[in-house]
Order: structure tokens, then C-alpha cells, then sequence
């Protein structure tokens, strides 16, 4: 079986280009989708394209608004959506498209440690699965694509 993967959630650690290693050295038939990485341009890619803004809290709508046109049509065209909570920072945005997968009817893996457990138990409710490590995606992908593990 084909799928489309959205690898969304936080952005300072490898852990995408892990899981898509990984798969890939699996052979398994799947196409990764991710929001843009590029912290500084996400951040700033409204003002680059539509203008400065002297006001931040325009700034960043005008950047909200244009990434979430790359993040609704990833997870609208994805069967899987693997949400990673870090460590750090508060990730509302790695939560609001763990809701809107939910929403959409995609199914939904989180991965994160113990520590966010408490913190994100509503979104680990609506999930399919609860993983605290790339292995363990990474399996339950080949699971999806081969009923093997």
C-alpha cells in the first residue's frame, strides 16, 4: 500500500530526516510531506513576500497565513500525519495540526516523551497511536505499508 506521510511538529532536531532514512532503507512506498523547516523563513515569509510590517503581531499573521496554505493542503493530501512534540518551546502550531488531522479524519501518530505526557493527553486521545521514538513510528509505517514489522 502507497501512502502520504505529513511530518509536522518541531523543527531543531533530525528526527524527520530519520524516519525517512529509515523508510527508505525499508523500501516502503511512501511519500513524506513537511511543513517548511526554514525556521527564519516560515517565520518571516509574509513580510518578505507582502511587505514589512511595523507592527509584529502583523508580521507574523501575514507569515501564519501563507504557511498554513502549505500545512492545510499537506495534511489534506496525507493518510498518516505523525505529529513530534520536542522537548522545548511550546509547539501550539505541532497541536493545532495534530487537532486539524483529527478533524480531517487523518490518522494520527503523536511522538513524545514521558515528560508531555499530562500536558498533551487530549491530543494522545485522539490519536491512533502514542510513540516516544522514531523506531517506533518507523515501524508502525511498515506495519501500514506490508502488515510487517
Amino acid at each position: 500500500m502507497e501512502l502520504c506521510v505529513y511530518l509536522s511538529g518541531e523543527i531543531h532536531t533530525n528526527w524527520r530526516e530519520e524516519i525517512i532514512e529509515k523508510c527508505n532503507q525499508l523500501n516502503l512506498p511512501i511519500n513524506f510531506l513537511s511543513p517548511n523547516t526554514n525556521h527564519e523563513l516560515s517565520d518571516d515569509v509574509g513580510v518578505k513576500i507582502l511587505g514589512e510590517e511595523d507592527n509584529k503581531f502583523w508580521h507574523d499573521h501575514k507569515s501564519a497565513k501563507i504557511n498554513s496554505i502549505r500545512t492545510k493542503n499537506a495534511i489534506e493530501q496525507s493518510d498518516i500525519v505523525v505529529v513530534r512534540f520536542g522537548d522545548k518551546y511550546k509547539q501550539w502550531n505541532a497541536a493545532f495540526d495534530a487537532g486539524y488531522a483529527a478533524a480531517m479524519s487523518k490518522s494520527l501518530i503523536v511522538m513524545h516523551n514521558d515528560d508531555n505526557q499530562h500536558a498533551l493527553k487530549e491530543i494522545d486521545a485522539m490519536a491512533q497511536a502514542v510513540t516516544s521514538n522514531v523506531d517506533e513510528v518507523v515501524k508502525i509505517l511498515n506495519y501500514s505499508c506490508n502488515a510487517k514489522i
